[in-house]
């Protein structure tokens, strides 16, 4: 076990890194969308689905 863990500790490392920044990712995502920010990051005023993403309520323009 121990040999293994010294074979590999770069790999290992690689991946909690990759993990970790997959975390936060996710985290900023569902804390924005509990903020009601947008994912896209563009202009709703011309987008065929903005009825659809924010709702009626915002009538697709923010």
């Amino acid at each position: 076990m121990g040999e293994f863990l010294i074979n590999n500790i770069g790999t290992i490392a690689v991946g909690a890194v990759v993990l970790l920044l997959l975390f936060f990712a996710a985290r900023r995502m569902i804390l924005d969308k509990k903020q009601g920010k947008s994912s896209c990051g563009g202009g709703c005023g011309s987008c065929p689905n903005a009825g659809l993403c924010h709702g009626a309520k915002q009538g697709g323009q923010r």
